[in-house]
């Protein structure tokens, strides 16, 4: 895997993916960064939602379970200390669709958080990893 960050102005920075996609990122306003892109631990953050997200529709599928959306809301506290590594990461799972299966879902997030998603498994060296899900029938 290959990615080209290249400068912009200042802090601002343009990530180019070996899949061909922007990710625009810019350092905070104490910084010098003009709120142009989302900050690198933000990407970070969206990375491990994105990855989780992807295996634990990929599950539900193969369970049979019809998804129509999911979400997931992630909230974490990083270290006081350089470097502000994350400390504690929660993931909030939200999955609707039509007579989803409890159990199903929570085999899902947990294969995700325990096995499949390599976010996690690099982040869980240095943060505490929980999550939840809430199912909502649509």
């Amino acid at each position: 895997m290959k990615i080209q960050v290249n400068q912009n102005d200042g802090v601002n920075f343009v990530a180019l993916t070996e899949s061909g996609h922007e990710i625009a990122m810019d350092g905070g306003a104490e910084v010098g960064g003009q709120n142009q892109g989302a900050r690198p631990m933000e990407v970070v953050l969206a990375g491990l939602g994105g990855c989780s997200a992807i295996d634990v529709m990929l599950i539900l599928n193969k369970s049979r379970q019809h998804v129509s959306h999911c979400e997931i809301v992630i909230t974490a506290e990083r270290a006081d200390a350089i470097p502000a590594v994350f400390t504690k990461i929660h993931l909030l799972y939200r999955v609707s669709g039509k007579q989803l299966d409890r159990a199903k879902v929570a085999r899902a997030i947990s294969l995700s958080m325990e096995k499949y998603c390599s976010v996690t498994k690099m982040l869980e060296k240095t943060a505490a990893m929980s999550f939840a899900f809430e199912i909502i029938e649509a």
